[in-house]
C-alpha cells in the first residue's frame, strides 16, 4: 500500500516538472537548480516569448481567454512550489517577466 502510495507521487511529481509553462519551456527547466544557467535561460525565454507573439498574432479571439487562463494558471503554478523559496529565484523572476508581458500581450489582443 504505501509503495503504491509512494509512486502515485512519484508520477504526479514527475508530471508536475514536465508541465510546459511557457510554450515548450517546462517547469523543470524555471524551478529547478540544473542547468540551463541565467544568461541561457533568459535567451531561451526570448526565444520562446518571440515564437508565442508569432503564434498569437494567429489565434482566433475565441482562443484568446483560454490562452490567457492557462498562462495565469502557469504562473500560478510556477510561483506556488512547495519550498519555492529555496528555488532559482532568478530563474522564476525571469519566467514571471516573460510570462507578465506574454499576458499584457494577449489582453491586449482581445481588446482589439
Amino acid at each position: 500500500m504505501k509503495l503504491n502510495l509512494y509512486l502515485q507521487f512519484y508520477f504526479q511529481l514527475l508530471l508536475e516538472l514536465n508541465k510546459k509553462v511557457f510554450g515548450k519551456i517546462t517547469t523543470k527547466e524555471i524551478i529547478g537548480a540544473v542547468p540551463p544557467a541565467i544568461p541561457d535561460t533568459n535567451d531561451i525565454l526570448e526565444n520562446e516569448f518571440t515564437i508565442l507573439l508569432d503564434d498569437l498574432k494567429l489565434q482566433p479571439k475565441e482562443n484568446l481567454e483560454k490562452l490567457l487562463e492557462e498562462q495565469k494558471i502557469a504562473e500560478a503554478h510556477i510561483n506556488s512550489r512547495p519550498g519555492a523559496m529555496a528555488l532559482a529565484q532568478d530563474k522564476i523572476q525571469l519566467f514571471n517577466e516573460y510570462n507578465n508581458k506574454y499576458i499584457q500581450m494577449i489582453q491586449e489582443k482581445l481588446k482589439s
